[in-house]
């Protein structure tokens, strides 16, 4: 079958296959406030407030996103990321938690997308946390980092999203980036004592069924060897247009959740750092009833003690 994805002009293709997009969110408030429990590099659990902040669209269009159905046409008002924060820390109320996640459906050192005059007020509303998780493209991780890690009380790290290390998926992706660019930012947040985690995808588009497996463990191996204290493994979804023209194409095959079980225990088995399953929605991965829920609740127990489980055992499906 002939590709649907065009060797140029990939932005437009991309983008022209979206749905309409939603009402504007409110720039004062956040999009989401939640708290979940993630182990840290020294292996002890910890609560963690996660906020999803309101803001721009990222500048960059990866083929498999949908986030920008949250965004803001334009940049939000300067003043606005430190409200938002501070109405969500009154949502998740006290005690405060060890660890927290600012994540902006694009890069926090986007400057059009978080106004760095707000980074001091933001900081200071930051200054409980023992540790603060921000996202960003590599090619944004530089000064503007720096001041960020300086402005807080606790230790930063940076997400990353690298996807995939196979060179031309990585760049049919859309990203903006290659690897040798991904490297140069995990080498600058090494220097400047900056941990850093990387996003991959499970399933990517471009990677043959076949090779999706291996290629998500030796993405794993890249992130590691780049200095990433953690990998999080997220199922690649559809839903933003583009995905489903790859799907027919055959270009796109929909990850289950057995290959989100394989996966995270493929990279478990490196022993080189900390590998954690995304399981939101990840019951709409397994077509049986029967099971998803039981699966579902031991990737989470593995996300906690980051040691694998046998599968669960299901006479209706098999596990699959």
């Amino acid at each position: 079958m002939a590709s649907a994805y065009p060797a140029q002009d990939r932005t437009a293709w991309i983008v022209s296959r979206r749905p309409p997009r939603p009402a504007a969110p409110d720039p004062g408030e956040p999009r989401g406030a939640f708290l979940e429990t993630e182990v840290l590099a020294d292996g002890t659990p910890a609560r963690t407030g996660v906020i999803l902040l309101t803001n721009r669209e990222c500048p960059w269009k990866c083929v498999m996103c949908d986030l920008w159905k949250d965004t803001t046409a334009a940049s939000v008002p300067r003043g606005s990321i430190p409200r938002q924060v501070r109405a969500a820390l009154a949502r998740l109320g006290e005690p405060r938690p060890r660890q927290l996640k600012l994540y902006n459906s694009g890069s926090f050192f986007d400057p059009a997308a978080i106004d760095p005059d707000d980074y001091p007020e933001t900081a200071g509303l930051a200054a409980f946390a023992e540790n603060v998780v921000v996202e960003s493209h590599p090619r944004l991780v530089g000064e503007r980092t720096l001041r960020l890690r300086d402005l807080l009380d606790g230790t930063l790290e940076v997400a990353m999203g690298l996807e995939t290390a196979h060179p031309g998926a990585l760049g049919k992706l859309n990203k903006g980036f290659g690897l040798e660019d991904f490297a140069a930012a995990a080498a600058i947040l090494r220097r400047e004592g900056v941990a850093m985690r990387a996003f991959l995808l499970v399933h990517p588009p471009f990677i043959p069924g076949a090779e999706a497996h291996g290629w998500c463990v030796r993405s794993a191996e890249f992130a590691f060897g780049c200095g990433a204290g953690a990998v999080s493994l997220i199922p690649t979804r559809g839903g933003n247009g583009a995905m489903e023209a790859l799907r027919e194409s055959g270009e796109f095959l929909d990850p289950t959740l057995s290959d989100l079980e394989r996966a995270q225990r493929g990279v478990l088995a490196l022993r080189r750092g900390r590998a954690f399953a995304d399981t939101w929605g990840a019951g709409d991965f397994a077509p049986c009833a029967e099971c998803r829920a039981a699966r579902t609740e031991r990737l989470r127990r593995v996300n906690l003690s980051q040691r694998d489980e046998p599968g669960v055992a299901c006479s209706a499906c098999g596990g699959t």
